[in-house]
This record gives C-alpha cells, sequence and structure tokens, in this order.
C-alpha cells in the first residue's frame, strides 16, 4: 500500500498511508446516507408546503434548498479541509500528492471531475482507476494532483509516550509549558512514528527544532530528550 510524507510545522515528514479502495467506498456511502437524510427532510417540508406556496414559489425554493446536495464534497472539503462526514468519520483527508493541504481549486478540480468518473459513467470508472492508480486516485484526484490519506493513528500514545506523572515528579526543563498544545501534539506524533519506524533522522529534527522552540540546550540523547520534555509540559501544564 502506498504512503506518502507531510511536512508539518515542526518540518519533519510524517508518513501516512494512502487510503484503501474499501475506505473510499465506506466514506462515499456514509456521505450518501448524509444527503439521502437532507433529502428526506426536505421531502418531508415540501409535502406539508405543498398548498401553502404557488408552483413557481415551490420550484424555485426546491431548486434553491437543492443547491446543497449538488456543491455538497465541494463545500464540505473547502470548509474542513479535505474532510466531507464520511472522511471525517473514517479519519480520511485529502491533499496534495507532495503531502501539503489541497487549496480551494483542488477540491473544486475533484468536484468537476465527479461528474465523469461517478455520476455520469457511473461508479466504475472511478473503482478501476482507484486500482490500478499507484496513489489511489480517482480522475479528479489526478486532474488535481491530490490524493486521499488515512490520518488514523495504529496505537494510542498513552500505550507509547507518556504515563501520568506523579505529583512529586521533578521537571527537567521549566520552559516547556511555553509549548503550545498543537506543538505538543504534534511531537507526541512524530515521536511514535518515529519509533515505529526507527526513523532516527526524524526523531533528531524534532529534537533540534524543539530545542530551538524553547532555546535550550540539552545533553540528553533524542528519545529521552523528547521524553522527558512531554512529561515535563504535562506536569507543568497540569497545574501541579
Amino acid at each position: 500500500m502506498s504512503n506518502t510524507a507531510v511536512n508539518t510545522a515542526q518540518n519533519v515528514n510524517i508518513n501516512y498511508t494512502v487510503a484503501s479502495l474499501g475506505y473510499r467506498i465506506l466514506a462515499f456511502l456514509i456521505d450518501l446516507v448524509v444527503l439521502g437524510v437532507y433529502v428526506s427532510a426536505l421531502a418531508y417540508v415540501f409535502s406539508n408546503l405543498e398548498n401553502a406556496l404557488d408552483r413557481f414559489t415551490s420550484i424555485g425554493l426546491y431548486q434553491l434548498l437543492f443547491l446543497p446536495i449538488a456543491f455538497y464534497s465541494l463545500i464540505f472539503n473547502i470548509i474542513f479541509n479535505g474532510k466531507t462526514v464520511g472522511k471525517f468519520v473514517l479519519q480520511l483527508r485529502t491533499v496534495k500528492v507532495d503531502g501539503s493541504p489541497a487549496t480551494w481549486s483542488d477540491y473544486f478540480i475533484t468536484w468537476i471531475m465527479r461528474l465523469v468518473d461517478l455520476w455520469l459513467t457511473g461508479p466504475g470508472v472511478a473503482i478501476i482507476s482507484i486500482i490500478f492508480t499507484d496513489k489511489n486516485q480517482r480522475l479528479g484526484g489526478i486532474a488535481s494532483n491530490t490524493i486521499v490519506i488515512d490520518t488514523r493513528k495504529k496505537t494510542k500514545i498513552s500505550h507509547t509516550i507518556l504515563e501520568q506523572v506523579r505529583e512529586d515528579y521533578k521537571p527537567t526543563f521549566i520552559t516547556a509549558h511555553q509549548l503550545t498544545d498543537p506543538t505538543i501534539n504534534e511531537a507526541k506524533e512524530i515521536y511514535r512514528l518515529a519509533g515505529q519506524s526507527r526513523d532516527y533522522a526524524a526523531l533528531k529534527l524534532l529534537r533540534l527544532r524543539l530545542e530551538e522552540l524553547l532555546g535550550i540546550k540539552s545533553e540528553l540523547r533524542d528519545g529521552e530528550f523528547v521524553r522527558t520534555l512531554l512529561k515535563d509540559y504535562t506536569y507543568l501544564t497540569q497545574g501541579n
């Protein structure tokens, strides 16, 4: 199965797995369920308003309320950074092939191409394209140079990094609390993935970046330094 590297704010590449055909189909089906619920709600509303509105007003309102169905994937991908409801549930995301965030124009291209490889020709074209392309891309993904990645964590952070620190714990780096939650969460993820893949170069880059952010230097080894800093952050931000 293909992988792609996503560059983080810490200047460290994290490898993610390209989403499989099965998960892509399941996400699509979830989106269809969401749209089905919306259509059912519309039908119910109009069945109750049918006698209250004249014919032309009813047709115009129906067409207006039908627009979210046509633009569903485009709107959700733009607002939620490459995720529809189905992708959100399955923790999938659309990004550029190089791992950088996709832009609104990329989402627009993939949305336009859905007419070709999903709606006009049936899902067969999209399925064949996903199976026979190296990065599991639909025609829309090829045209926009985007892929769908699986962002699920294979193991829990609590199993690999942090333990509950004791009340008598003595922090080594007292400025650790200056880091932000997003930075710490990203550091946890890089630490986990680097440990799984034995990517010592990524661990070294993470250590140098954290030292730079805090303006500190340490003699600890890379892994020990990161573990200690994570524990210090946990202790210092828990109000102990």
